[in-house]
């Protein structure tokens, strides 16, 4: 199981706690992982990524390990740590502004 944690806004969206764990089949990646939670809680699709490119939202950031995935590719696996659930990965929620 992948923990999961998700910024405030996500889980009011999702009607979801904090933490959720997500079982993935295949091969853990940065997809398999949003595809999961979108399946799991509709109300995210969309919210996460553009439902038409499958683009990552402008404010929106991915984390596992302190690494930020952000910008890598859809296909990465996820760390070790992630997969056995030792450690989450982070949905965060970017701040704008001046």
């Amino acid at each position: 199981m992948i923990r999961v944690r998700l910024p405030d806004h996500l889980c009011t969206l999702a009607g979801a706690e904090h933490e959720v764990e997500i079982a993935i089949d295949g091969k853990p990646t940065l997809k398999t992982v949003l595809d999961a939670l979108e399946m799991r809680f509709p109300a995210l699709k969309g919210a996460l990524r553009d439902p038409l490119t499958a683009q990552r939202r402008p404010f929106v950031r991915f984390f596992a390990c302190g690494e930020d995935l952000s910008h890598k590719s859809n296909d990465l696996a996820l760390p070790m740590a992630v997969i056995n659930g030792n450690e989450p990965f982070l949905v965060i929620a970017a701040i704008a502004g001046g």
